[in-house]
């Protein structure tokens, strides 16, 4: 028992020494709002606008759109700009050769995003939210732009013309015995067409509707798996009392 209990003390020695070592900044928590019809069609309309350019929702159809409240005609009319038929899937208008030529690699698909980066920092749409509000401009790299929260990202900002020009703050901090210069903030160089404020929460919409995307069902999920539980308490109240009725006058 001894050694089992120090097997198991190491062992989660080691897995929090693995989460320290990984470092990263800290992620936001993201507004969960999968419920927000508002909020979802809002973020239909930036995923579409802003992330189908170069990426692929190949999981999803246009017409499940309409399980957040948009008409088959405002589908047609305002969303669908790379086919013709509301039934086919969220394919990106880039060629895939242009892109790895262009970015060095194929963007990825985003169908499921949301639930694939989860990690120790928090769930996945934390992660989109934190790393969609942390581009700075950085002209050493390849595309100007740079991330806190994925470091050397291929990616451009594709928001920048909403959230505006920033650059970033240092600050110098021990690691190791040794300085280094990290970032401590931003400095707004030329303003978006949002405010700080409304930036965040169209960010947090678009993230909303990538969290919804990844399970369109999960809201029924939960809301059926309620009833479910509520049913089985009653009826484990009434087995309960039959079993006692059935066993009562056997000593």
């Amino acid at each position: 028992m001894k050694k089992l209990i120090l097997t198991l003390i190491a062992a989660l020695g080691f897995v929090a020494g693995a989460h320290a070592a990984e470092g990263g900044i800290v992620w936001d928590k993201a507004p969960n709002k999968t419920n927000d019809m508002a909020s979802l069609q809002n973020g239909a309309k930036l995923f579409v606008n802003y992330c189908l350019n170069c990426h692929s929702a190949a999981f999803m159809r246009y017409n499940r759109l309409q399980d957040i409240g948009i008409s088959e005609k405002q589908i047609k009319d305002n969303l669908l700009f790379t086919t013709d038929k509301v039934g086919e899937t969220m394919q990106a208008n880039i060629n895939p050769r242009q892109a790895k030529d262009w970015f060095g690699t194929v963007p990825p698909d985003l169908t499921l995003v949301a639930r694939s980066r989860a990690g120790h920092g928090g769930t996945g749409a934390d992660y989109l939210y934190t790393y969609l509000r942390t581009f700075y401009r950085d002209e050493s790299k390849a595309t100007g732009w740079d991330n806190l929260a994925f470091p050397s990202v291929a990616m451009p900002n594709v928001l920048w013309e909403l959230q505006g020009d920033r650059r970033p703050v240092y600050k110098e901090v021990v690691e190791h015995g040794h300085k280094v210069r990290v970032v401590s903030g931003f400095e707004q160089v030329t303003p978006g067409s949002m405010t700080t404020l409304q930036f965040d929460q169209a960010v947090g919409d678009l993230v909303n509707y990538m969290q919804w995307m990844a399970e369109p069902v999960q809201n029924t999920r939960v809301r059926v798996g309620v009833w479910v539980l509520l049913f089985l308490s009653l009826a484990l109240v009434f087995v309960w009392r039959l079993n006692a009725a059935f066993w009562k006058d056997v000593k």
